[in-house]
């Protein structure tokens, strides 16, 4: 894992001399561990596992007493500082160390107060130092999966599919949502996952029209559409899946959302391969939907998978991101109706150089459960 980490230590280094900077500070939990290999993780928006501070004379992992162990254990290629009052206090210092004075931050994950108590010790002790703001400087680095990443996230998804295949074996009428996704939960923690990638999502009919839901008493009912987006986290790396079920014979309605669904996101598959923009992607099952569905579908068609649930790159109306060989991308067409329901088709994808990989097993069309 050192040659992995150095690797990318190297990547960050010529990314900062490309936008003339000559050192950053990395405080997003994903950052640290794909640069450091350090897993330490951060339980709340005001709490923090530590920094990387990396300059031109070295790389500094600064964190608490509570994690001191684990970094130095983890992270080899790191000197390891202990903060006693904060990382605030002892900056000034560590970027003086490291000899970094144009410093790049991650600007979309620094909160408004954390950087006012840095820029005030650094004024306070006349650090020569200047924090800069910069976007994500690893995301286009962990957007490119490497063969040893893709392992792992297959392992993720085989874990969560394990789980989906258990619990839909004893999905019946009169059980809950809640009841539902709690044994989602209990599956994937069975077969290996280290948690969740994010909180599992089964709504049942009317519900099933959020794509967001949030899992209640609502209990199912046959005939009604029962929607599951579900993830298993595994060495840390995401899966994210999704598979809308029925109880009883399909309905015309659920048919034809599924056909179309269906037939979308197998338009979108094809058109996926390096050099193709994630918009130009999201356009052809954007529009055939909305040829049978006006105006039912409206987030985007997919995104990057791998430390995040969400990352780079997006397929989406709203964002020209140009697809590479070792993305892992969704992509989850999904149409929703007011009054009756929603359904979503979500698998994964690795984008090659000449088209695209579908890394899900499950079969969507394995939808009916018997009344």
């Amino acid at each position: 894992m050192n040659d992995i980490h150095a690797t990318r230590l190297k990547a960050i280094e010529s990314t900062l001399e490309e936008n003339q900077f000559d050192g950053c500070l990395i405080m997003q939990e994903e950052n640290r561990r794909y640069l450091s290999g350090f897993t330490g993780e951060d339980n709340s928006v005001d709490e923090s596992a530590g920094a990387l501070i990396i300059g031109p004379k070295g790389c500094i992992l600064a964190t608490d007493s509570r994690f001191e162990l684990h970094a130095t254990h983890e992270a080899p290629l790191f000197d390891v500082h202990v903060y006693k009052e904060g990382l605030h206090k002892d900056l000034p210092e560590l970027l003086e160390k490291v000899g970094a004075t144009r410093v790049a931050f991650e600007e979309n994950r620094l909160s408004v107060g954390r950087h006012s108590l840095l820029i005030q010790e650094m004024t306070k002790k006349n650090s020569p130092a200047k924090l800069i703001p910069h976007t994500d400087m690893t995301a286009p680095m962990r957007a490119i999966k490497t063969s040893g990443e893709i392992k792992v996230m297959r392992q993720a998804l085989a874990i969560a599919e394990e789980a989906f295949l258990a619990v839909k074996k004893c999905i019946k009428e009169g059980q809950t949502e809640r009841q539902i996704a709690w044994q989602m939960e209990k599956e994937m923690r069975t077969r290996g996952a280290d948690g969740l990638s994010f909180p599992t999502i089964v709504a049942t009919g009317p519900n099933a029209a959020l794509p967001h839901a949030v899992p209640g008493d609502r209990t199912v009912s046959a005939g009604e559409p029962v929607l599951i987006d579900w993830g298993a986290r595994y060495n840390g790396y995401c899966s994210d899946s999704t598979r809308t079920l029925i109880i009883g014979k399909p309905d015309e309605m659920f048919k034809k959302v599924f056909d179309t669904l269906y037939e979308a996101q197998a338009l979108a598959i094809n058109a996926i391969r390096e050099g193709v923009s994630g918009k130009a992607v999201d356009t052809v099952a954007r529009e055939f939907i909305h040829k049978v569905f006006p105006d039912a579908f409206g987030h985007g068609l997919g995104h990057g998978v791998g430390l995040e649930v969400h990352e780079a790159p997006r397929l989406s109306p709203l964002r020209d991101d140009t697809l590479k060989a070792g993305m892992v991308v969704t992509v989850e067409p999904g149409i929703y109706v007011a009054d009756w329901g929603g359904m979503r088709l979500e698998n994964m994808v690795l984008v090659t150089e000449t088209g695209a990989e579908v890394l899900n097993t499950l079969d969507f069309h394995d939808h009916v459960i018997e009344a």
